[in-house]
């Protein structure tokens, strides 16, 4: 797990505790000699780094809820269960691991019912299979009626009240409906919901609260971004303030995709380059409106997530709130349940029980019959506005998988400090992982081969700047490059004075380069990011690819040919030019 707070054996000692500490530190100090004579540690040694400043952290304050198990009674009427399913990309043809699943969770769901504890279930979405799933049809099963009255008809079989967020793929039923706005209707028709977001009090105080993405059609870049719209988020802020934790209130918040600064486990190769990791990923100031809310309002104590089809058996698959401006707020990272749509083979569920005292956080193996594991638990402080948290370690957490997308840290001896000039040679180079500020505010960095922009505020990974094919082999200098003083008039049609106008005395150039004298610029977005929004709109590259399709068979049908040289063409820019003279593009639509 991530984060400062306490890990504890179930039945600790004094001695085992030390002896487990020290086992720690002694790997910490190994780690840290694996530093790279560029760029900083390397990704085991960072990773060691951690386990050092948590092995301190344990021995300074081993936990007190090391050896208690809370008790769950009816006569608590703050006590409650909630049964939380990932992704589940609901495929017709192979339910034998939902049902399984759903087996796992009855039993629970029995016992707490039995005992008068009130228990329900949630969805965090992606409810049906992202692919063509019935004979005699290429239509994608996903956010279409069929997919939604399936999961409808499964979700509510669990015998109990059932919640559900719209995720990327919930609106995916395109052959079927033509905006957005129809595809949302009959979601919220099928699954008897007034609105995309939802609130349950299951408990006194105790809030169950669900945001859902309304825009697949519409998105203005990648169609998989999970997209809170503003009338939720304005919803969303007014039910955290009027339901504060001095007055003892307690929200626990669903989404598909995780705020950024939750410090939750992402892959860098997937969710990162797409642009599709956080809620509202290239939203700006909406972007970061969620992290904001969690650490005004201490009333928010977890928020679940899915979205990644990563297992929870990792460090970061939960994180805490001490001491990462997170507020009182624990985020979880959700599995899946079918062993068709898993990432990394784990099949697994998270289980939410809460009490007057906290909460616990659960995991339910479908790998393993619904075997229970512990994985946290959160013990509220007398005025409601902190928390104090036990992380319970597992054998399962012993592995290496899926290296996660590096998340810079102050203290993690990764940064660059310079003028200007060169900052980084062969950047491209095997286990490079080092960070930089620019001048303007923004941060950029080097991991796995890539130039990746995070996030100025939580440092989180926000995309990708330059991939490994133009990285490689290259160096990378920053310099200044706003002017001084005199002013350069320039003659060049449509560029006539352009640069004396209101310059930002801060602005820099960010290149790349190598001893060849082959230079790229770097040049920002626009809005001043970095960090390239690639994959468009899938509504938009599904036409792309149809026009290419209609091109060969006109060739075909034509001139016979069989096999072509086909390219597409985009704009709007391919030179810095204030005049429009050419369209071509050097080596793809333009011959070398």
């Amino acid at each position: 797990f991530q984060g400062s707070f306490e890990v504890s054996p179930p039945e600790a000692t004094a001695d085992n505790m030390a002896a487990r500490s020290a086992v720690i530190v002694a790997l910490a100090l190994q780690g840290a000699s694996a530093f790279l004579t560029r760029g900083g540690p390397s990704p085991r040694a960072l990773r060691a780094r951690s386990a050092g400043r948590m092995a301190a952290k344990m021995q300074v304050s081993p936990s007190p809820m090391a050896q208690n198990v809370m008790d769950f009674s009816k006569d608590d009427p703050y006590a409650f269960t909630a049964c939380i399913l990932g992704d589940l990309h609901i495929d017709p043809r192979y339910m034998e691991d939902y049902y399984s699943g759903r087996e796992h969770f009855e039993k629970i769901i029995e016992e707490d019912k039995a005992k008068g504890i009130p228990v329900g279930v949630c969805s965090l979405g992606d409810l049906g299979e992202s692919k063509a799933v019935e004979p005699n049809t290429s239509e994608l099963f996903a956010g279409t009626t069929r997919c939604h009255e399936a999961a409808a008809e499964y979700l509510g079989s669990f015998g109990v009240p059932y919640e559900v967020v719209g995720g990327n793929h919930d609106l995916e039923g395109i052959d079927e409906f033509a905006t957005d706005k129809e595809n949302i209707e009959a979601y919220l028709r099928i699954h008897n919901k007034p609105s995309p977001q939802f609130i349950r009090e299951i408990a006194d105080k105790t809030l169950l609260v669900g945001l859902g993405s309304t825009v697949f059609r519409d998105a203005k870049y990648t169609s998989h971004e999970v997209t809170i719209d503003d009338e939720q988020l304005a919803w969303f802020e007014d039910t955290v303030k009027k339901h504060p934790a001095e007055e003892g209130w307690k929200i626990f918040v669903f989404t598909h995709a995780p705020p950024i600064g939750s410090g939750l486990r992402v892959l860098q190769e997937n969710h990162v380059v797409n642009g599709c990791c956080w809620l509202n990923h290239s939203g700006g100031a909406s972007t970061r409106k969620f992290i904001e809310l969690v650490r005004k309002y201490r009333c928010i104590k977890a928020w679940f997530s899915g979205h990644f089809h990563l297992g929870q058996d990792y460090e970061d698959s939960i994180t805490f709130p001490a001491g990462n401006n997170r507020g009182s707020c624990v985020f979880v990272q959700t599995a899946v349940m079918r062993s068709g749509t898993t990432r990394d083979g784990r099949q697994q569920s998270r289980l939410l029980r809460g009490t007057e005292n906290g909460f616990e956080v659960l995991s339910v193996n479908h790998a393993k019959g619904g075997e229970v594991r512990l994985d946290a638990t959160i013990t509220y402080t007398s005025d409601n506005e902190e928390t104090a948290v036990a992380a319970h370690p597992s054998e399962d957490y012993d592995h290496e998988q899926f290296f996660s997308a590096y998340t810079p840290s102050d203290d993690d001896g990764c940064e660059i400090e310079y003028d200007q000039g060169t900052i980084l040679e062969d950047a491209g180079a095997d286990n490079v992982v080092c960070w930089w500020k620019l001048k303007c505010g923004r941060v950029l960095g080097v991991h796995e081969g890539m130039v990746v922009e995070y996030d100025e505020s939580t440092l989180a990974p926000l995309g990708l700047v330059v991939a490994k094919d133009e990285l490689a082999g290259r160096k990378v200098a920053v310099v200044d490059s706003g002017l001084d003083a005199e002013c350069f008039m320039s003659e060049e049609v449509g560029m006539e004075g352009a640069d004396c106008v209101d310059q930002d005395l801060m602005e820099q150039a960010v290149i790349l380069y190598d001893d060849e004298g082959r230079v790229t610029v770097v040049q920002p977005n626009e809005d001043g990011s970095y960090w390239r929004k690639i994959v468009r709109n899938k509504m938009i590259r599904m036409k792309e690819v149809r026009r290419e399709k209609a091109a060969k068979a006109f060739m075909k049908s034509n001139f016979g040919k069989e096999e072509v040289d086909l390219v597409s063409s985009w704009g709007p820019y391919v030179t810095t030019s204030g005049t429009a003279k050419n369209t071509g593009v050097q080596g793809l639509t333009l011959k070398k």
